[in-house]
């Protein structure tokens, strides 16, 4: 992630960040000959021959004041604006689907993630951001998924789609040390501080959230988060909007230069869930009991607790730097719906959630790499089933992620360099109530191979 500051060289990082987006090639950085930058913006079709020819003759003193002034003139820019972040990733996924059940096919897919954001910060603690993601069409023509960037190879060549996955405002009035207080608006990446039980990871809700962090003192903070999420929109009547609603508090704690922790608790309403069919929000992930529109039998308002400790060791075998071993869980219940899990009247019920993980390592840098498994089981009506972790899988009713699936996640990582990294997941999973007893092999294989470059 570069960061470009507007100082002398701000016209100059910017339109070097341009042509990195558009080349998909490294930064190209100011260098002592002005007029080599100005050839090489110029082969990059962001100067017109004659805009260089000009600038070159404007900057004949060779001087960087005089060309920044120059740039500026023809590429003028707010005088609010104080920085820039270009940042992106790209990942290509090797994605295997297996199960014992004679009834289901075993699935092998190639696919690829591409993001790509600008964040613009400035004056007065503002800020704006977007960032584009691939992702393959949602089922219900509104546009990509909801919980995947992944797009699948297919389709011979086809060319394929693009969406915008982040695109928000941000203001954060009071950051005085002790307290921060900010609050975003637009599409956003997700600010509650939970696992993949509750929110896939690439999940960018759309609306507004307010956070803020007090310092207790140098060793203990709390964060609290706060927002409203539009799940769907019908356009007729006046309660036409599906929301989330949702607070977390979370209190962060390093005791010493070993060991820190973490604990927080959740509560989440959804209102007028009759609003939150097949067509208004999609049906990518299964698991909920649903009427014959795909609207769930019972309310969400859960309370979730989440909890974790870290202990860093000086040294480990075949890591370098400082070696991290994190032990955390999590536990959800929903009021809303009945509990016991299982089956009853013909449908999966349950209403509660929990995993449990350790993780050795991190995989940050170069050379560095981590190992995790994690163990967890999601009631049928534990949480809308929509907005949880869709690689977490069985095959149910054909190969789908969301709720009413248990099993373990094996995870490794390792960093190739500070910009590649190596990632593999195994989930082995099972429904936990099966509505056909005569078909009982649910069980799912699910094994992605990664590489991901990030800029």
């Amino acid at each position: 992630m570069k960061k470009f500051e507007k100082q002398n060289h701000t016209k100059i990082a910017l339109f070097a960040g341009a042509t990195a987006l558009m080349s998909l090639t490294p930064n190209i950085r100011a260098q002592t000959s002005m007029d080599a930058l100005l050839n090489k913006l110029e082969q990059k079709g962001v100067l017109t021959v004659d805009e260089a020819k000009e600038l070159k003759a404007e900057n004949a003193t060779n001087s960087v004041a005089d060309l920044d002034a120059a740039m500026n003139s023809k590429f003028p820019m707010s005088g609010w604006i104080t920085s820039y972040k270009l940042s992106g990733d790209f990942r290509g996924r090797f994605d295997e689907r297996t199960t014992s059940n004679p009834a289901q096919d075993n699935n092998i897919r190639m696919r690829y993630r591409l993001r790509v954001g600008l964040q613009v910060n400035m004056k007065d603690n503002l800020q704006v951001g977007f960032r584009l993601g691939s992702a393959d069409p949602d089922s219900n023509g509104l546009g990509g998924s909801p919980v995947s960037n992944n797009t699948t190879l297919q389709g011979n060549g086809t060319k394929k789609f693009l969406y915008v996955d982040a695109a928000y405002g941000k203001w954060t009035p009071i950051n005085d040390g002790t307290w921060m207080i900010g609050g975003t608006i637009g599409k956003m990446d997700n600010p509650f501080q939970l696992t993949p039980m509750v929110f896939d990871p690439d999940y960018t809700p759309e609306g507004g959230a307010i956070q803020a962090t007090y310092k207790i003192n140098d060793k203990n903070s709390l964060a609290f988060n706060g927002a409203a999420f539009v799940l769907s929109y019908s356009g007729n009547g006046p309660e036409n909007m599906s929301f989330l609603y949702g607070v977390q508090t979370m209190w962060n704690a390093a005791w010493s230069d070993r060991i820190s922790s973490s604990l927080g608790v959740s509560v989440f309403d959804i209102v007028n869930g009759d609003l939150l069919t097949t067509a208004n929000a999609g049906s990518g992930n299964k698991g909920n009991s649903v009427n014959g529109a795909g609207v769930p039998l019972y309310d969400f308002n859960p309370v979730v607790v989440n909890a974790g400790v870290t202990y860093t060791l000086d040294r480990f075998p075949l890591y370098p730097g400082k070696f991290p071993i994190k032990l955390a869980g999590e536990y959800m219940i929903n009021p809303g719906a009945p509990g016991s899990g299982g089956i009853a009247g013909g449908e999966p019920n349950g209403n509660q959630g929990y995993d449990a993980s350790i993780t050795f390592g991190h995989a940050v840098k170069k050379g560095t790499w981590d190992i995790s498994y994690r163990y967890q089981a999601l009631d049928a009506n534990a949480w809308y089933a929509q907005i949880v972790d869709d690689d977490n899988a069985d095959y149910s009713s054909g190969f789908a992620g969301g709720t009413n699936v248990k099993g373990h996640l094996f995870t490794a990582d390792y960093a190739l360099a500070d910009a590649l990294l190596f990632s593999f997941h195994c989930y082995v999973n099972s429904m936990i109530g099966n509505v056909n007893p005569g078909n009982s092999n649910s069980d799912a294989i699910h094994v992605m191979a990664d590489l991901m470059w990030k800029f």
